[in-house]
Order: C-alpha cells, then structure tokens, then sequence
C-alpha cells in the first residue's frame, strides 16, 4: 500500500519519514510512502515500509496503487439509525419527549442499522460511530459506540453503554413549555439535573456500602431506574452534555463539578468565546454541526472556526455531523472546513480519529492504525478533508465492506 498514514498514539516511529508531535496523546507516528498494514483476524498485526515485509507470508493483497490509506474515521456524536432517514415518525426514535429525566432508555433498543444512513457513513470512510438520544430531555439516556457496517446491532456494538446524555438550553425548554410542565427555565433543567444526581448518588453509595458489608454480594433487589447511573459515578463512561450557549456550558460544567463526573461538552458553539477558560477546566468538546443553519437562537455564534480555537487553546476535540442534522457523509468535509477556518490540517485528522475515539472511550481498538488495533482502515484517492476526494475503499474489522465500483 502507497503513503500508508500510520497515526498512533504515542512513541516514536520506525517509517522513515517522522511525523511531528501533536498535542495531549494525540501523533502521527510515522507516514510511509510506499508502506502495508498487514491484517489477520481482524486486527492489525503488522506495519511497515513494503521492503520490511516477509515475502514468504500467504495472504489475499489489496494493492491500493499509491491512494491515502489512514484510521476509519470516527463520528463522535449523531442519531444514525435512531432517528432513520425518510421514514418520519415511524422511524424516529431520537426522545421520549413525555418526560424529562430517562436515564434508562437504552441506545441500542432504537438503532436500527438498516438505515441508509449507514451505507452512506461506510462510503464515507466513517467506520464508527457514537449514537444515541437526541436533546430533548433534561437527561435522554445512554449512548452506544458501534460500527457502521451490518445488520444487527448487538454485533457491532464497541461500547455500550458509552456515554450518559444530557441535555441544557433552548430544546428541553422549548420541548416542555409546550406541554405545560417542568422544565421551561434553565433553573429547572439545572434543578431537575440535580435531584437525579443526587438521588442516583445516594442509590449508588447506598449499594456499595451493602455489598462492602456482604462481602461483594448483592443482597438488595436492584432499582432499574438508579443502576444505569453507576459506570457514570464509576467514572466508567461520561456525562454528554448538550451545550451550545456559554452559559450552558458552564452549568453543565458546574454540575459535574459539584458530582465528580467526567463529562463531554457536545457541540459547544460558542466554545470559541471561553476557549482559555474551558481549556483550563479539562473536559474535551465535541464541536458541530456547523454545515447546519443556525436555525436557533442559541447557535447564532456557531461557527467552523471554533474547533481550531477550542485546539489552539489545548482543548481536545472531536468534530461532528450530529447526522441527520448534517448527513454523516459531510464529516470529513466538515473537518476541511474547520481546516479552511484556521484549524491545523493534522489537529483536524485526529479530531475525526484518534483524539473522537479517545474522547468516547475506546482508543484501545479505533482510532490510528496500530499494531493489535481493529482493522478499519479508509483508503482515499487523495486527502479526505477535501471535497472532490473520493473513498477507493473501507474496512471494518479487515473486512472489505466497501470498494468503489462493486
């Protein structure tokens, strides 16, 4: 394979052309220009320049023919196959806008990966994807991490749960007020955030200290409502916030804070204006979907120069369709257009790879391509950042799920 990217994580590259060091765990190790990455099993097991590979190895060949071969990449936030393209309310599944705090609604029971959505995310390269609840409610429910290519959800999950949704601003508001009920006041979505961390707190201390009493042993009949709540408390998954104004985000800042949660700041269009002050909080962002209009109040400020700002100021971030507010397909393009904003080309590779995948939990096995690593690759027949690139090829667990042509 031709200028095979191999992005990893950390150390130092045998390629014989060095990457440059990027920032927080995030580098392009070594960049080969006539290179392989030797797959078995799924996995990848072997990369390096063409001259170093063993000519007595059997294997099926797939000559890329001097194409970009780099990471599968990685949406890190959107309603795939949750709220399903063309089907209106039959198949949208997105809220459960009848009430504002379900925390036990699960991801993985709406996702339906026969949505068109999908085949667009594999012609794309998008090889994974975090889908979950959109932002209706105060707290939606949990997010899945999953591949984008087959029929069954269960198979393609990464991580699940990965991630606890909740939502701060204009769409709880705008969601209850209409229905005559809590909440229709940011006081209220902060008030309502609150007592459900409390309690969910006080149920989890409650069981562990009964179980540190019972020698490990679980004597009490588990509350549905308050068990989903504990990897959050573990520190297992995050909170993921949906926050587009300042105020909003330092709410939800405020509350992981008072709770001691980690937490992702998802969208965060006016990031850009606190850049100093949230990189000094810590809590990455995932940035977009600035290819929308700004069709809401709250994201008159949304722009495609904020990723670059938010990086710039040491920020890690990861950028965003939330498909099928932008299609999923415009992900790399929307990384090109924070490129076209001011963000550093490389910073905008690793926001839709290996800093999307450390920022959802599972830089273990996506997210650079790295000995021991899943397989999805996106082989380009230039730069993905730029519109008039076409995909030649993806892989997803070393399979050849698409292949331009067939």
């Amino acid at each position: 394979m031709a200028e095979a990217a191999d992005m990893k994580e950390n150390g130092k590259g045998s390629g014989k052309e060095q990457g440059k060091e990027g920032d927080k765990g995030g580098r392009v190790k070594a960049v080969y220009t006539d290179g392989y990455v030797h797959i078995a099993d799924g996995k990848i097991v072997g990369i390096g320049e063409m001259e170093e590979l063993d000519g007595d190895l059997q294997m099926d060949v797939i000559d890329v023919g001097g194409r970009t071969v780099m990471p599968g990449i990685i949406e890190a936030h959107c309603h795939m196959g949750i709220t399903e393209e063309k089907k209106g309310m039959e198949g949208d599944d997105c809220n459960e806008n009848v009430e504002a705090v379900t925390p036990f609604l699960r991801a993985i029971d709406a996702i339906n990966p026969m949505d068109a959505a999908f085949d667009d995310a594999v012609r794309a390269g998008i090889t994974s994807a975090m889908i979950g609840p959109g932002s209706a409610n105060v707290v939606g429910g949990q997010f899945a991490f999953v591949k984008t290519k087959g029929r069954r959800i269960d198979e393609l999950v990464v991580l699940e749960p990965a991630a606890m949704k909740i939502a701060f601003g204009e769409n709880p508001k705008v969601n209850y007020s209409g229905q005559g009920k809590m909440p229709v006041t940011r006081m209220a979505i902060a008030g309502l955030l609150r007592e459900e961390l409390f309690k969910a707190k006080q149920y989890w201390e409650k069981k562990r200290a009964a179980m540190q009493e019972a020698d490990g042993k679980e004597r009490e009949t588990p509350d549905f409502r308050y068990e989903c709540w504990i990897p959050v408390f573990e520190k297992k998954i995050p909170l993921k916030a949906h926050v587009h104004r300042v105020d909003d985000i330092f709410t939800a800042i405020r509350i992981a804070r008072e709770f001691d949660l980690n937490m992702t700041l998802d969208h965060c269009s006016e990031g850009h204006l606190v850049a100093e002050e949230l990189a000094k909080e810590g809590f990455p962002a995932i940035v977009g979907p600035d290819l929308s209009s700004r069709n809401k109040i709250e994201v008159q400020n949304m722009a495609f120069k904020t990723a670059g700002v938010l990086h710039e100021a040491g920020v890690k971030v990861a950028i965003t369709t939330d498909h099928p507010v932008s299609l999923i397909q415009s992900l790399p393009i929307c990384a090109g257009l924070c490129v076209k904003s001011g963000m550093d080309m490389e910073a905008a590779m690793r926001a839709i790879t290996i800093h999307a995948a450390q920022i959802c939990n599972v830089a273990d096995r996506v997210g650079s391509l790295e000995i021991g690593k899943d397989a999805d690759i996106a082989v380009f027949d230039g730069n993905p950042l730029e519109v008039f690139t076409e995909t030649y090829c993806t892989l997803i667990d070393g399979e050849l799920v698409y292949s331009r042509g067939q």
